[in-house]
This record gives structure tokens, C-alpha cells and sequence, in this order.
């Protein structure tokens, strides 16, 4: 996707969760590009599962599903998995835990590197970019939980066992000075750690948003995060925790 195609996208998304609902002539008007591309752009993010289309209407996706959440803060969260794919070569098979920024990771991967690997434990990620010729998928085992549509319990631990890896890609919950990056799900947080055992390094994809919630569920691992990619705001205290800890922060903007 090119850098003004993200651009509109964005101006789309913002445009429609702004005013809960656009047409296609309003978004025209306002974009200043034809019906034709606007149209274009809303079957790409209905196939994305980000918006739906409803009585000549794009409307935002309601839920708690991980599609639904692509489309807030979605200009932040594709900055940072542009960041987050310049630490990746072609040929590199890597780790992509579940969750929009990790979602968007993958999507570039696919489409703009060349033969990745990619080993996830999200079913979302595998749908997101099955048809993307150049991506090869490995989903991990493990029981499937619906609403986040990622594989988790002992089964993840047992499959990811025959793979190393050089990175993984997570997302997150929140973070504290204290007790670091955070989840709020037990069985997600534990898959975390079961798959981080298979990476050389672990690397934090995160809106800065997040630096001011807390998870329940600390992910304890410290010795294995090396990188954290957010945006601009993240607070300066959480950046000055993160550096006394030798945590790398790339902003994405």
C-alpha cells in the first residue's frame, strides 16, 4: 500500500468513526477523489473486517473482536507496524502474537517482503493475509478462544517447541513502571510467555495510549524484551523506565 493510499485510508477510517457514519458521494466530496477509488477503498476495509457496509452506509465494526479494534488509533497502530517491519528481512521466519498492531505487522509482511515465515497463534492473522502468495503461514496448536480468535493453553506451548526463532512480535495490554508490559487475559498472557521461549529477542508493538492502562496479568519478561515501537506520546517516564531496563524505544513518528 502506498504512503497516500495509507493516508486516505486513514482519512476514511477517522471520517466514518468521527461521524459513525459516511457515504460514498460525502467521502468523495470530502477526500477529493472519485466515487470509483472511495468504493475501492471500502470493499479493501470491509474485507479487513475494519468497517460494514449498510444501506448505502460504511459504518465502523461494533464488538470487542480484534477487527473491530484495528479501526481505532489505526493511523498510529499502521505507523508502528511500518516501523516494526523494517527489523524484518526477506526470507526471516518470525513470531506475531495476536492483536491489531501484530495484525497490521503481518498484513505489510505479506505484501511488501518476500518469502517470510510467519508462526502465530492467531486464526485472525492466518484469515487476515491468506491470500498473499509471497507469506507463508504456521499456526500454532492450542484451544480456540472466539472472541479474540487466538490459539491458547498447552498446545500452544507444545507446538512452538519445534521452533526458534530470531524475534517475536507482541502486543499489549498496558505496562507499569514496576512490573513491566502487562495482559489482561491468563490464557493469552501464558501463551505469550510459551512462545517469547522460542525468540532470541521480543519486540513490543504498542500505541503509547497503552502506557497509561494496566493489565492484570504481568507478562514477566524483561530479560527477553529488547524493542518497544510506539508513537509519540507515550510518556516520558515510561520511556525513561524503559531505557534503565536496556529496552530499545523506536517512535514511529
Amino acid at each position: 500500500m502506498s504512503w497516500k493510499k495509507d493516508n486516505r485510508i486513514n482519512e476514511i477510517i477517522k471520517l466514518i468513526v468521527e461521524n459513525e457514519r459516511m457515504d460514498v458521494a460525502e467521502l468523495s466530496d470530502k477526500l477529493n477523489v472519485s466515487q470509483v477509488t472511495i468504493r475501492k477503498d471500502l470493499n479493501e476495509l470491509e474485507e479487513k473486517g475494519i468497517i460494514q457496509r449498510s444501506f448505502g452506509y460504511a459504518v465502523i465494526n461494533n464488538g470487542d473482536d480484534i477487527s473491530s479494534r484495528l479501526a481505532f488509533h489505526y493511523n498510529e497502530k499502521m505507523m508502528i507496524a511500518r516501523k516494526a517491519a523494517a527489523l524484518v528481512n526477506d526470507h526471516d521466519t518470525v513470531i506475531i502474537e495476536n492483536g491489531s498492531c501484530c495484525a497490521l505487522l503481518a498484513s505489510i509482511l505479506a505484501t511488501e517482503k518476500k518469502d517470510v515465515t510467519i508462526i502465530t497463534n492467531s486464526a485472525f492473522i492466518a484469515d487476515y493475509v491468506r491470500h498473499c502468495p509471497s507469506v507463508n503461514i504456521i499456526l500454532t496448536g492450542g484451544l480456540y478462544q472466539k472472541d479474540s480468535q487466538c490459539l491458547v493453553g498447552p498446545g500452544v506451548a507444545e507446538s512452538i517447541r519445534n521452533y526458534h526463532v530470531r524475534k517475536m512480535f507482541i502486543g499489549t495490554d498496558g505496562y507499569h513502571d514496576t512490573i513491566g508490559f502487562t495482559n489482561k487475559d491468563p490464557l493469552r498472557a501464558q501463551s505469550v510467555k510459551d512462545m517469547a521461549a522460542s525468540a532470541d529477542e521480543v519486540v513490543v508493538l504498542t500505541e503509547s495510549a497503552k502506557f497509561l492502562m494496566v493489565g492484570t496479568i504481568p507478562l514477566n519478561l524483561s530479560a527477553s524484551i529488547k524493542t518497544v515501537v510506539t508513537d509519540s506520546g507515550i510518556p516520558v517516564e515510561s520511556t525513561d523506565s524503559l531505557s534503565s531496563h536496556g529496552i530499545r524505544v523506536i517512535i514511529s513518528n
